[in-house]
């Protein structure tokens, strides 16, 4: 590797946030495997019980199943490599996929759980077998709690490396199947609290209204979600910038590059997880000419396009009166 090539890894540590599509796969693998056992013991629990509250996480547990399907796929497709249709490749497949994940969950988890919540209390049906609810409720928990802490503990060692707080990185991360894994396994640990509330209730009252209760807020706690998620995927999908700290970086290996003498213009693009599309404006060394420096700009956009998290660039010559940027300080 040439010095050029090495000075380019900074924009590759910063602008790769998380460890990588192999991560991201194990942590939305365990939450499948979770959340289809899980699905499968709450209907069964539903169906034995009759309480409300325990058809709403059934119905919680399926749709978060199937989210996680449509996760795989867009990892699977957004991993394609970049080809004459698609020159910069098809990470933003990631979004799209997670979106109608994100969609799934609002229609299916948010709808049924409400629907049947109102229709419980305006035809209640006692609930039996309360015991069966509470080990499914009791397993299920540690289920989600399993996966959940996988969900954490990557997004918590990228936080760690861009040293923001967890939320923040969560919130903010390109990658979008760590944050739906992470706010749905979230959701479904204080889905089961509300459930197991809403059945204990049920069995001390006799009364059907709490268990109906309960089953209206797991559909409005995961309609929450769902739009957070929804939200997210529409901002990378038209388009969002990088932050603060990826620009800083990408700004100071551009001016550590013996050819370029300041920059005047810095834009990085999200276009997938991890992947960022840069353009910008620099100024080189010297007194180049047209040729000289159209061979030299040329000579960059390859070398930053040949950096893993860099799937393209795309330099132009500074106007003489445009002011230089210059990085925050570290």
């Amino acid at each position: 590797m040439t010095d050029r090539a090495a000075r380019m890894r900074p924009i590759l540590a910063t602008a790769q946030e998380d460890e990588g599509h192999q991560e991201s796969a194990l942590t939305v693998v365990v939450a499948f495997a979770a959340n289809l056992l899980i699905a499968v013991a709450k209907t069964v629990a539903a169906v034995v019980t009759g309480a409300a509250s325990m058809l709403a996480e059934a119905a919680h547990s399926w749709a978060d199943a199937g989210n996680e399907v449509f996760l795989l796929i867009a990892q699977r497709k957004a991993a394609r490599p970049a080809d004459r249709t698609h020159p910069f490749g098809y990470g933003r497949e990631v979004y799209v996929w997670s979106l109608f994940a994100a969609i799934g969950l609002f229609a299916v988890g948010a709808g049924v759980s409400i629907t049947h919540g109102i229709q419980e209390l305006q035809h209640p049906e006692p609930a039996q077998s309360f015991g069966v609810a509470y080990v499914v409720l009791a397993v299920s928990f540690v289920l989600e709690g399993i996966s959940f802490l996988q969900a954490r503990r990557q997004a918590a060692a990228d936080a760690r490396r861009r040293d923001v707080p967890l939320i923040d990185h969560v919130l903010g991360t390109s990658d979008p199947t760590v944050r739906a894994v992470f706010f749905e396994d979230a959701a479904a640990l204080v889905g089961i609290l509300i459930a197991a509330a809403g059945v204990a209730a049920h069995e001390v009252t006799g009364s059907t209204v709490p268990d109906a209760v309960g089953s209206i807020l797991v559909g409005l706690l995961l309609a929450v979600v769902a739009v957070v998620l929804i939200q997210r995927n529409r901002r990378f999908l038209v388009g969002e910038v990088a932050d603060q700290r990826v620009w800083d970086a990408a700004l100071r290996t551009l001016l550590e590059q013996p050819e370029i003498a300041r920059v005047t213009e810095l834009r990085l693009e999200l276009v997938g997880a991890r992947q960022v599309f840069l353009t910008g404006a620099v100024d080189l060394t010297g007194e180049p000419s047209e040729t000289d420096a159209s061979h030299g700009l040329a000579a960059l956009e390859r070398r930053l396009a040949s950096t893993p998290g860099v799937v393209g660039a795309l330099l132009s010559l500074s106007e003489p009166s445009e002011p230089a940027l210059l990085p925050r300080e570290a």
